[in-house]
């Protein structure tokens, strides 16, 4: 390729005019020069060049940091494989999100002071160097300044818009140069913009020397203002912003050359590739920072292995990447070498497609585990064994009811894959393995169906014991292949005695009957587990009606499981609301449906006079089934008494189901 000069941003190295460097490998060559240092002093030339410049991004790609640091795309591809260590201000370029949930906007301000070139009519003093072949430019001239980057985070909570977050936070940021720190004039923040604030967090890179980073919204805000300041007093503390490189070939032909760029499409490749695996690694470190998965090792531990199985994978395609960049460029392989192993990956089970998939299976897994766990906020979660045997040989717990998880403990089959992809030491060495197409056990439809059955009887069985002293209720993880998915267990003093156990569920709501002015009630065993008697409920309805109220209910339990059950101790001439749970040996069911039913006295009459009723209480009730039975809307007195009499003659219950 033909030999021109190269513009090249410095990157926070120490380069100066007559340095050497090596454009193959983009590093800077110490300790050699063409010229002596008096040769090189008397040879630069300095002029000023002042220049402010501010900019930002919402992007956290590599592509658009370097576009703000002025960087080629062939240093771009030295950054991504590693060969340049960067330091001041271009350390924002390895700062990367950590999070999905991080919202972000940066900053830069940045500065030029003076501009220095060396004049090449310099007789060389040492020739030599040329002939060594461990540079191929020479730094021939170097812009100064000083440039500063201000990363600002904001992290969304699960119940926050991250767009209508990221919204904000970028007018927050784009407003600090018009915002005046003295609150004199300029634009002022709301009480809004001052509690967004808070949660506001600030990363500094820059090339100016502080006495402290600022780390808050506020301290990058004041630090905004004194930045055009720092430099103009210390005008000596500026650094290299960008150099000119010389091609050492047009000194002598003996000189090292760089023989060829590597193209812009493999080279986008080759980024895209690294941020596919950048963000996956996001993904799993959300999954990992979720506060659901520490109460469950399994999960934790499968995505431990997947996350050291990325960062391994990673390091051996960068490894590769360091090695096969400075060969291409000085002639020694052909790019097609970069191909090669950008091929690999295509077809390796760490491509996108493949990474996407396995997250998304265990985000699945573990949405499920936390709806599960978020309904039953009450129970709590047991992760180590040694907390539920604390419970089980507990004296004052009689029964331990168990929602057990028992297919968490698994061998990934895609994990195993992943073992078996990585058992070589080169990139160029990895093969492709067979993939499995392996169902998960939170995929199986009719696993589905059983372990919503399970849940609901558990939550069910719950809410109706939980203030019950001798029962406790738990969830744990427990392998168990007979029963996949979902199980509950009950233990009785301490022992396991039923591994798939039923609990008494919710029964049908009672049948009422009013027989020679008895009040039977027809109940029915609970559709699930063993049903030994029942729990009769019952009130009389009230102005602020609520039948969470218990206190309000009176309670009587049959002798045993008998259908018709006769209810005493009711008044005459009352509403009644009735319902009824189902009793097992180890606790009580949730109740039925309430139902409401008369319990009529006679009335008293006489057309014409003034009405008197023993139904006080049912006088509003009866009214509107008279109204809707006769079709009509007048409230008259004959209708009244055809009405009445019709009721009296036939005293049936009314039943409205709540």
């Amino acid at each position: 390729m033909e030999a021109t000069v190269i513009e090249m941003a410095a990157l926070g190295r120490a380069m100066h005019p007559g340095m050497m460097y090596d454009c193959r490998s983009d590093s800077i060559i110490p300790g050699i020069s063409l010229w002596d240092n008096e040769t090189i002093k008397k040879g630069v030339v300095s002029s000023r060049q002042p220049k402010t410049d501010l900019k930002f991004t919402s992007s956290d790609s590599l592509s658009e940091k370097a576009k703000l640091l002025d960087v080629s795309t062939s240093l771009s591809a030295s950054i991504l494989g590693g060969l340049v260590d960067v330091g001041g201000s271009a350390r924002f370029l390895r700062d990367n999100k950590s999070s999905a949930r991080q919202s972000r906007v940066s900053l830069q301000y940045s500065q030029t002071t003076r501009y220095e070139e060396f004049t090449m009519d310099r007789n060389i003093t040492f020739h030599n160097i040329l002939e060594e072949q461990t540079a191929t430019h020479v730094v021939t001239a170097v812009l100064y300044g000083a440039q500063a980057f201000m990363v600002f985070d904001l992290i969304a909570n699960e119940n926050e818009d991250k767009e209508e977050i990221e919204g904000t936070l970028n007018i927050m940021v784009k407003n600090i140069p018009f915002i005046d720190i003295e609150g004199v004039g300029g634009l002022k923040m709301s009480d809004g913009e001052k509690k967004m604030s808070d949660k506001i967090s600030c990363t500094f890179y820059g090339d100016y020397e502080l006495e402290q980073n600022p780390t808050t919204y506020l301290e990058a805000l004041q630090l905004y203002k004194e930045l055009p300041s720092l430099l103009r007093k210390r005008e000596n503390d500026a650094v290299p912003v960008k150099v000119w490189l010389y091609p050492l070939v047009h000194l002598s032909k003996k000189a090292a050359t760089l023989d060829r760029e590597i193209s812009r499409m493999l080279i986008t490749k080759t980024e895209s590739l690294l941020e596919d695996l950048g963000n996956a690694e996001i993904q799993c470190n959300d999954l990992i920072t979720n506060t659901t998965i520490n109460n469950f090792p399994d999960v934790r531990r499968r995505l431990k292995t997947f996350q050291d199985f990325l960062g391994i994978y990673k390091m051996m395609f960068l490894k590769s990447l360091r090695r096969l960049i400075p060969a291409i460029r000085g002639g020694k392989v052909q790019e097609k070498a970069l191909t090669e192993i950008i091929a690999i990956h295509q077809k390796s089970p760490f491509r996108a497609e493949k990474l996407n998939q396995w997250l998304e299976n265990n985000q699945s897994e573990l949405h499920l585990l936390n709806l599960y766990t978020q309904q039953l906020s009450g129970v709590p979660v047991l992760k180590y064994s040694a907390l539920m045997s604390s419970i089980l040989i507990d004296p004052s717990v009689d029964n331990v009811v168990c929602l057990c998880f028992t297919s968490l403990k698994y061998e990934d089959p895609n994990l195993s894959i992943l073992t078996k992809f990585l058992k070589v030491d080169e990139f160029e060495n990895l093969i492709t393995v067979p993939e499995p197409a392996e169902q998960l056990w939170f995929q199986r439809p009719e696993l589905n169906e059983k372990m919503k059955h399970s849940f609901f009887l558990f939550r069910s069985f719950f809410q109706a014991n939980k203030d019950e002293a001798q029962i406790r209720f738990v969830i744990v993880s427990v392998p168990d292949p007979s029963n996949p998915g979902i199980s509950i267990r009950l233990y009785k003093k301490g022992k396991l005695v039923d591994s798939a156990f039923q609990p008494v569920s919710k029964p049908p709501a009672p049948k009422v009957s009013i027989q020679d002015k008895n009040i039977i009630l027809k109940l029915q065993k609970s559709p699930t587990g063993s049903t030994e008697r029942f729990r009769v409920e019952y009130r009389t309805p009230h102005v602020s009606d609520s039948e969470a109220d218990v206190e309000k209910w009176e309670v009587t339990d049959t002798p045993d499981v008998q259908e018709n059950f006769t209810l005493t101790d009711v008044k005459s001439a009352n509403q009644y609301w009735v319902r009824y749970r189902a009793i097992s040996e180890v606790g009580v069911s949730e109740t039925s449906d309430s139902v409401l039913f008369f319990r009529q006295g006679k009335l008293k009459f006489s057309v014409g006079q003034t009405w008197n009723w023993e139904l006080y209480s049912v006088i509003t009730d009866l009214r509107t089934q008279m109204m809707g039975n006769l079709a009509t809307s007048k409230w008259s007195p004959s209708n009244i008494q055809s009405e009445v009499i019709r009721l009296s003659n036939n005293p049936v219950s009314n039943n409205i189901y709540s």
